[in-house]
């Protein structure tokens, strides 16, 4: 019997390492109490508290929350939409549904710059309005491909029967149909947050000079070195990805589960 190659566990492992090492030791340094990267000056957690003390950091906190909850919001109405409009037009959805993935597929870059020129022309003021509306864009996707998975498999015989006792469209919609979609949206919703929320590249391109987000804070930052106290950030930042996706992760499995 031949033993098996120990290679791709290997490899995985080295990948592995070289993903999530980086991570981890800005994690640990974040509870660094020495400002030096190469001296370990004891468990600490002064650094949070400087950054728990910098209004300018919850000011771009709090803008990314409210662009991504914003985005998120706007967008997991055109996507609920978009699923339930295409749900009897099968040839019209496999057309759609495609095409949809493109803002998650072409690169970043490319879509912030075609962002900036399509905003320059409409003469629309970069800020709030630019930022909801370029991560609308990304954020539609992630939320119609969950919907649409369980518009495919949803039982129409409830909606049909209320409405054949009385009840008009909107009533048989908010009472029999959303709550049978409300897990897939609210997945796809933490999923598009998290994305939202860690965004750079196309937010700096949309971004006004009067309104900043925390990850174009933290890359300002950066540029002129990185402190501990970005550490700190950055952990926190990782916090809340984790927990949208460990969110997104829970209510798909409830889901599955009833």
């Amino acid at each position: 019997m031949k033993k098996k190659s120990r290679f791709p566990l290997i490899y995985v492992a080295i990948i592995t390492a070289i993903l999530y090492v980086p991570i981890v030791v800005a994690v640990i340094f974040s509870f660094n109490d020495s400002r030096l990267y190469t001296t370990w000056g004891g468990f600490s957690l002064r650094w949070y508290e400087i950054l728990f003390k910098d209004e300018n950091i919850f000011k771009a906190l709090l803008n990314s929350v409210l662009v991504g909850v914003t985005s998120c919001i706007l967008s997991a109405v055109i996507a609920t939409a978009a699923a339930l409009g295409f749900r009897k037009k099968q040839p019209a959805e496999e057309i759609v549904k495609p095409i949809s993935m493109i803002p998650i597929m072409v690169p970043e870059i490319i879509l912030g710059m075609a962002f900036l020129v399509f905003f320059r022309f409409l003469n629309l003021p970069f800020g709030f309005i630019t930022l909801v509306l370029a991560h609308m864009t990304f954020c539609i996707p992630y939320i119609y491909l969950q919907v649409s998975t369980r518009v495919a498999s949803l039982d129409i015989a409830p909606t049909e029967a209320a409405r054949m006792l009385g009840a008009g469209p909107f009533k048989a919609f908010f009472t029999i149909t959303l709550p049978d979609l409300l897990p897939s949206i609210l997945s796809g919703m933490f999923i598009a947050f998290a994305m939202s929320f860690d965004d750079v590249i196309i937010s700096m391109f949309v971004v006004g000079p009067r309104f900043n987000t925390l990850p174009i804070k933290i890359y300002t930052q950066v540029k002129t070195g990185i402190t501990p106290e970005i550490n700190a950030l950055c952990t926190l930042m990782l916090l809340v990805t984790v927990i949208c996706l460990g969110a997104s992760r829970l209510v798909k499995k409830n889901k599955a589960q009833n």
